[in-house]
């Protein structure tokens, strides 16, 4: 995921609002987000990152949900968190946030591009 960390604490946002929703109790249960719905949350007994899902019990994604909380708290723009030991070890995926600056547009960094803004130019100074 690339964003600002404004934009990935949304992210922690969208955990915290599946884990609170009833019906995601069940197993097998899932929510598909993004632009073209390809990030897929899904209640699952054991914690894990694969090619179609972040998945885990609701008390796995609430600790996801912390430890992408705690991990933006201390990135820098232009730095990467990778987060695979502290929600599932044995995960042969690791979720990659990549921090970019308050200004990022998030379309900017749409592989097809798709009517994407450039970033926004820094501010003009007086001479």
């Amino acid at each position: 995921m690339t964003g600002s960390r404004e934009g990935l604490l949304r992210f922690r946002d969208l955990l915290l609002e599946y884990i609170a929703e009833p019906k995601h109790d069940l197993q097998s249960e899932r929510e598909h987000y993004g632009p073209y719905g390809s990030l897929e949350v899904m209640t699952w007994p054991e914690a894990g990152f694969d090619g179609q899902s972040i998945r885990g019990s609701l008390a796995d994604l609430a600790r996801l949900a912390g430890v992408v909380e705690t991990k933006l708290a201390a990135a820098q723009p232009d730095s990467v968190v990778l987060i695979r030991e502290e929600f599932a070890p044995d995960s042969a995926y690791t979720l990659r946030l990549d921090i970019r600056d308050d200004w990022f547009d998030p379309a900017s960094a749409d592989p097809d591009r798709l009517g994407a803004a450039t970033k926004r130019p820094a501010p003009k100074t007086k001479e």
